[in-house]
């Protein structure tokens, strides 16, 4: 199993405040790959909300006794005090990002954005533009640096927004073949983004014209299968910068690109920096 996590103060404790109209208390991720399940309940909730974004696979959540399986692209809700039971298995391959807030204003800033007081699970489709959000939020949580307070309320706020946007875009109705097909073709980028991946070939190994399979993908996750594809190999190679010693050269390969001046291309056209600077500045961050 995958996690990474911060908590404000370093601080498993729940808590409530009222100083701030909204303040992030905690954010991480989990993803699934061999231990079989991973189940969470806590009977009287806790003390802040909590919002969880299940990006790859499905989770199990129960809601007043009833079990309800919750496909990747969906936002999970929980208010204070609510019960929250809640399961992943690793066989679904689940991966879900999370963060607790609190605050004086909460209920009236997630109705600001769409969000009512009766809504539990919202359909939003997938996106990476979810992951990037998340994963800023996290490491200004490690970090900790000048005004990261503030910060993480923006890229809450931020996330709150492309929830409001995402959810007015999705389609109402979608056939589950469609649902089942796209979560299955997410789960396969996901496994298999370093090899050599034709889009073709996969569209007609599942029965499909490209150019079908192509435009239903697009509609499901935002992007285009070889963005998408190209997003997950970027994304990865950042955080082998970040997290690693391995060379360019060698990140180069393990992401799926045997060409590194290829590769450093790409990365800058992305981010703005080469893989180089990219690890230089993280190093002088940290």
């Amino acid at each position: 199993m995958y996690m990474n996590s911060a908590y404000w103060n370093n601080s498993r404790i729940d808590f409530k405040t009222k100083e701030h109209p909204l303040f992030v208390g905690s954010c991480g991720t989990y993803r699934l790959m061999e231990r079989p399940v991973l189940p969470t309940h806590r009977p009287r909730g806790r003390l802040d909300f909590q919002l969880l974004y299940v990006a790859a696979g499905k989770a199990h959540f129960f809601f007043q006794g009833e079990e309800r399986i919750v496909p990747a692209g969906s936002v999970v809700i929980y208010r204070p005090k609510e019960e929250q039971k809640y399961r992943y298995y690793g066989a679904d391959k689940t991966e879900v990002f999370w963060v607790h807030f609190t605050g004086g204003n909460v209920r009236n800033i997630l109705r600001e954005y769409g969000i009512a007081d009766s809504d539990q699970v919202i359909r939003t489709g997938t996106s990476l533009e979810f992951k990037r959000l998340f994963c800023q939020m996290i490491r200004e949580l490690q970090l900790r640096r000048e005004n990261y307070e503030q910060m993480l309320v923006l890229l809450l706020r931020r996330l709150l927004i492309l929830i409001q946007r995402q959810a007015a875009d999705s389609p109402k109705v979608r056939s589950s073949f469609v649902e089942s097909e796209m979560n299955q073709a997410l789960n396969y980028f996901q496994e298999g983004y370093y090899t050599p991946i034709s889009v073709e070939d996969y569209a007609s190994s599942r029965g499909m014209s490209t150019s079908w399979f192509i435009r239903s993908f697009k509609d499901f996750t935002g992007v285009t299968p070889m963005h998408y594809i190209l997003a997950l190999r970027i994304a990865n190679a950042q955080s082998l910068l970040e997290n690693t010693d391995y060379t360019v050269a060698e990140i180069s390969r393990l992401v799926g690109y045997e060409d590194q001046l290829y590769f450093s291309r790409l990365f800058k056209k992305q981010n703005g920096l080469s893989p180089s600077q990219f690890r230089r500045q993280v190093q002088r961050e940290e």
